[in-house]
């Protein structure tokens, strides 16, 4: 049997998630490496994987082919990509991908259209029939004395909270809608946040559905979260989920829960999410799900049959490897 080779393109420190990845190919008695790329030598995910390879940013003209060329050398079967910036171009040269015999697991270009800028996502969330925060014009909201703060301001296009400022007054508005670039403006919820870890399958079915409640983020990704089987949340996020036109795999969505009982959509990113581990560690093996499914099995899956009030509480830890790894361009061969 041909080995299942995966690869992780801008695996950065998603230590956990590949190494739970390596563990279902082991569990699975499969034969198989895992492949991880990043700009940066000094990647964490780099020396948990197999082979690391350095390449190019996905902004430069090469990029697709450097990736197709790992891909052929080394006979990869699943392309998990693991950053918002290369979404859409993976998505919209899937075809060539599977030519090589590789499955690359990313939605499709309409869903990351939807999803990668937020005013998109703020019509798709309107048009579909979903609460979701209003979108401001801010020389409005200046011309308007009389008009009570705070707003939310963010970028249209940011991603891992850079730029996300709470406004409070009309200076700070003043000032923040020029200095972060392409901003928008949005009505402020307050409310306990939750992400959505959602399984969708190969046929654009979704299997599974994890709410995670964000008790506490550092750098724009969760610290601790527990999971919470919500009726009103998973219902919310299936109906989001389902609607989008080509979803696949492990799609994450966010949301605020009011005091009011309001299910309130902000955003989606159609990959795995930074704090994932705490949906697998609950029982939501989306990972051996996506394995298993190419293999032409069907594990059984469903909406919630994963285990309710796990805590991840996260803590600093470390990789400690010589000067000389760091320093070769491909490492752990």
């Amino acid at each position: 049997m041909k080995p299942f080779n995966i690869l992780f393109t801008s695996a950065g420190r998603r230590v956990s998630l590949i190494k739970h990845f390596k563990g279902v190919l082991s569990q699975l008695g499969l034969s198989g490496k895992v492949v991880t790329t990043d700009v940066n030598k000094h990647a964490p995910a780099a020396f948990i994987s197999d082979l690391h390879i350095l390449v190019p940013r996905a902004t430069e003209p090469d990029y697709i082919e450097k990736l197709m060329d790992i891909c052929s050398r080394h006979e990869v079967r699943l392309l998990i990509p693991l950053v918002d910036t290369e979404l859409h171009l993976l998505a919209c040269r899937k075809e060539q991908f599977e030519q090589l015999g590789v499955t690359v697991l990313v939605c499709s270009p309409e869903v990351n259209d939807i999803c990668y800028d937020k005013r998109n996502t703020h019509r798709f969330f309107r048009n579909i029939g979903v609460k979701t925060p209003e979108v401001l014009d801010p020389e409005h909201l200046l011309e308007d004395s009389s008009f009570e703060y705070p707003v939310f301001l963010k970028p249209a296009t940011g991603s891992s909270s850079k730029g996300a400022t709470l406004i409070h007054n009309a200076r700070e508005l003043r000032f923040f809608k020029d200095y972060v670039p392409d901003a928008i403006v949005q009505e402020n919820i307050e409310g306990e946040e939750f992400t959505l870890d959602v399984f969708v399958d190969f046929k654009g079915s979704v299997r599974c559905i994890v709410p995670r409640k964000r008790i506490e983020t550092r750098a724009g990704e969760v610290s601790k979260g527990m999971t919470v089987k919500h009726p009103e949340i998973m219902a919310g996020g299936t109906k989001v989920v389902e609607k989008l036109p080509g979803a696949i795999g492990c799609v994450t969505v966010q949301c605020f829960l009011t005091a009011a009982g309001e299910v309130i959509f902000i955003e989606i990113n159609p990959r795995f999410g930074g704090g994932f581990p705490l949906s697998i560690k609950a029982g939501a093996d989306f990972p051996r799900w996506i394995v298993e499914l190419m293999l032409g099995m069907e594990p059984d899956i469903s909406l919630d049959n994963w285990q309710d009030g796990v805590v991840m509480l996260r803590y600093d830890d470390e990789i400690i490897v010589s000067k000389e790894m760091i320093d070769e361009p491909s490492y752990r061969i």
